[in-house]
């Protein structure tokens, strides 16, 4: 399980657990309850570069990140840390 505090965003902190470059669980506290459960169990059984691919970039509001942006920073930040 892996454990990444976001920056410049409503949700606070991310944990998500990865088996063989699969994300298996993601879970967001704080930030928009409805939005983040939908796009944790989308993101559910996805290969890790594929999510980073479709959630890097993305903006929220006059933010230059987001909630989905954070995970992608957080993807590759554990990608990294592993390599």
């Amino acid at each position: 399980m892996y454990i990444y505090k976001t920056t410049g965003v409503c949700s606070k902190e991310i944990e998500f657990h990865v088996e063989a470059s699969i994300l298996k669980e993601v879970k967001f506290y704080a930030g928009c309850p409805g939005s983040l459960q939908g796009i944790s169990k989308l993101i559910s059984g996805m290969n890790v570069d594929a999510a980073i691919e479709k959630l890097q970039g993305i903006t929220c509001g006059g933010k230059n990140t987001s909630c989905p942006d954070q995970l992608a920073k957080a993807l590759m930040l554990m990608k990294e840390e592993i390599a």
